[in-house]
């Protein structure tokens, strides 16, 4: 007699659908939740349904769970393999993004883990959408020995591949030590929650007393303020988690989807021809008094709206996106009232990555100058001021980007060639009346080209007076060096804004030739 089979019901299918779902929701469990809320942290899901638009949000491999048998991992399967992953809109834009949860076996990270990132990195590179990763792990998954390491090479190496294609965007969530450091790292840039349940490090404070009898505290070793005032690791602070979310989609939006859009125009009302009135009170006419570069850009910039970028950092170097007559650019901008505007090695590194960033995705790049050269002394030449002064100069040089420059006050020596300028590759170059541009600052050139007849003087000190005044004469403005074709034209400050405009409206279809490499090798 034959079998008969009984046919499945849908209803009963979809309930245990359902079911299953709600627990892969569930992560880690009820008691796991409550415990990541006690901390003042919010889960994976709670944090992507912040960053995406309501609704939009598509969840995949919610159901993959780890492949290991060792250490009962074959008896403790939990859904999702602590990490939620997928894509969706962040307003109006799709956007990939993996969220690490805590709550599920430590949001440690496992072969099945570090597939579902690299698979969400797959999908973005196909499509052309930026990747936002949320970081709250207790880095690699033990149990999983070597083959979590593993891992973390793949999601690295997407993170590699990733460079210069997509936006890649860091939330620091939570812990990360390790090995878990360096995706955050590898990517575009890294906004930190402040709280003593968010730190990174390499080695953390119990190693660093062992090997070093240091005493250091989780915080001064590694938390949000250490890293966006000391080590420059990390770009923006965040006071909470929706204070982070909400500067991730600030930042998107000054940004192109991928490296063959441009940056997403926006109407702001603001009309291209203003003139920028009393700017120049703004900028003492005496080059020892040092000013805030800030005040400048505020007053140019559309409605003065300014994301500075690392703005805790080598402060003497003010780098961030603004928008002019609508459209986005980056700014490189000296600011004298932190180290006199002298670049060092910290505010070199600062300028380098965020020119080289904004090459790789069609942002034009605002020069303002007002520098007397790079920082001297044994502790910057020791720490290498050659190599790290170096990377401004490739970075500006191999540019193809739209390159504007606007020497505000002084221009000296080597910086004034770090910061644009024509042989180097700088499209237009302007400047206020009051700019300086020399190979030196006045007294410094003085004892150099007068050095035998300071010597021979009978008042050495009235003799440098006079030279440095006929030296000032020459050089203390722009037109010596625009009547040698250096400089394109000399403005009057209030013309800053429009003048910026038109060179940008000009210069919106240039076309560089580079030659065929595989790369070039900057002085890393």
């Amino acid at each position: 007699m034959a079998t008969t089979y009984e046919k499945p019901d849908m209803g009963r299918l979809i309930e245990e659908l359902r079911s299953l779902k709600a627990k892969a929701y569930q992560g880690g469990g009820e008691d796991r939740i409550k415990f990541q809320h006690s901390k003042g942290k919010l889960t994976a899901r709670e944090r992507l349904a912040l960053l995406f638009d309501e609704g939009t949000f598509n969840e995949i491999m919610t159901f993959a769970t780890t492949k290991a048998t060792e250490f009962g991992l074959d008896k403790n399967r939990v859904y999702g393999d602590g990490v939620v992953t997928g894509w969706g809109k962040v307003e109006g834009r799709t956007v990939f993004a993996f969220a690490q949860d805590f709550t599920s076996i430590g949001g440690t990270l496992g072969e099945t883990h570090a597939s579902k990132i690299t698979r969400i990195y797959e999908m973005a590179l196909k499509v052309g959408a930026p990747v936002i990763g949320i970081n709250d792990s207790g880095g690699a998954r033990i149990q999983e020995g070597a083959v979590a390491l593993e891992g973390y090479g793949a999601v690295f190496k997407a993170n590699v591949m990733a460079s210069g294609v997509v936006p890649q965007i860091t939330i620091m969530a939570g812990p990360a030590a390790g090995g878990a450091v360096y995706s955050p790292a590898l990517t575009d840039f890294i906004i930190m929650i402040k709280g003593d349940a968010y730190y990174m490090f390499v080695t953390g404070p119990e190693i660093t007393k062992v090997v070093l009898g240091e005493d250091v505290s989780f915080q001064d070793l590694g938390g949000a303020i250490i890293h966006a005032t000391k080590s420059g690791v990390v770009h923006f602070v965040a006071e909470n988690e929706n204070d982070a979310i909400n500067i991730t989609k600030r930042l998107l939006s000054y940004l192109p989807s991928n490296n063959m859009e441009d940056p997403p125009f926006l109407d702001t009302g603001d009309p291209s021809d203003r003139e920028v009135k009393d700017v120049e009170s703004v900028v003492p006419t005496d080059t020892v008094k040092p000013f805030d570069m800030r005040e400048v850009i505020y007053r140019v910039v559309d409605n003065g709206e300014f994301m500075e970028v690392q703005r805790h950092w080598a402060q003497n170097m003010v780098v961030g996106f603004a928008r002019m007559a609508g459209n986005v650019v980056g700014i490189v901008a000296n600011n004298s009232a932190h180290l006199g505007a002298a670049i060092d090695i910290d505010a070199a590194d600062k300028a380098s990555r965020f020119i080289r960033f904004c090459d790789a995705f069609n942002i034009p790049l605002i020069s303002l100058v007002d520098t007397p050269g790079y920082m001297p002394g044994t502790d910057q030449e020791y720490k290498g001021i050659i190599r790290h002064g170096a990377k401004m100069l490739y970075a500006f040089a191999e540019a193809t980007v739209p390159k504007i420059t606007v020497v505000i006050r002084r221009s000296y020596g080597g910086a004034h060639i770090a910061m644009s300028i024509k042989s180097l590759g700088a499209d237009l170059i302007y400047a206020w009346p009051s700019a300086e541009i020399a190979v030196t600052g006045p007294e410094g050139a003085v004892r150099i080209l007068y050095r035998r007849e300071i010597q021979n003087s009978k008042s050495p000190d009235d003799f440098i007076k006079e030279r440095i005044s006929e030296y000032k004469k020459l050089f203390a403005n722009p037109y010596w060096a625009a009547e040698k074709g250096l400089i394109d034209d000399v403005i009057e400050p209030k013309d800053t804004r429009k003048v910026i405009v038109s060179a940008l409206d000009t210069l919106k279809n240039k076309r560089e030739f580079r030659y065929p490499k595989k790369h070039g090798n900057i002085p890393l």
